[in-house]
């Protein structure tokens, strides 16, 4: 009877180690996220970005942030894996994401698109298809609970897309 009982114990012991060497090791985000890179050229990504939206009649859409930001990588999780956001950001954007941390904080770059690194981080700035920034949004109107709300988020997009800002699409008033 206690032969049994070791062999049980044994056979119980040895399944729950295994299981605690086979179980998924718990990842933060931020050990995998590589959207922002420090020894990135953001000029010249601006630069690109523009000329591409021009091409395709499209807005740029700045994401500015940094791979250590949590906020960042909720943001670009709900973007990249909700099809409505997806699909609605890739029509009428082009993305860069621009990095800002201790290793390159792109003062610059910052400098030029009137410090929008106040409002915390992510913070997004949106550039007219000829690079002029025409808006910046704090993404704490964003949030909702511990990540965004996609219909706040939509409604961004939605607001500063490049049909929303082109005067031949307002309503004209009766006369």
């Amino acid at each position: 009877m206690k032969k049994i009982l070791f062999i049980l114990s044994l056979a119980i012991f040895a399944t729950a180690a295994k299981a605690q060497t086979t179980a998924t090791p718990a990842i933060k985000p931020t050990d995998t996220a590589k959207l922002y890179n420090p020894a990135a050229d953001a000029k010249a990504e601006i630069a690109e970005a523009v000329k591409k939206a021009a091409q395709e009649h499209k807005n740029v859409l700045l994401q500015i942030g940094g791979n250590w930001c949590i906020w960042c990588i909720r943001f670009n999780d709900l973007v990249t894996h909700d099809a409505d956001l997806n699909k609605y950001v890739r029509a009428n954007y082009v993305i860069v994401h621009v990095n800002y941390s201790k290793e390159n904080t792109n003062d610059k770059i910052m400098a030029d698109l009137g410090y929008p690194q106040r409002f915390g981080f992510p913070v997004f700035v949106v550039l007219d298809s000829k690079g002029n920034r025409i808006h910046t949004q704090n993404s704490e109107y964003l949030e909702d609970g511990k990540g965004h709300s996609k219909e706040k988020v939509l409604e961004f997009f939605q607001n500063w897309s490049p049909e929303a800002i082109d005067p031949k699409t307002y309503d004209k008033p009766s006369k």
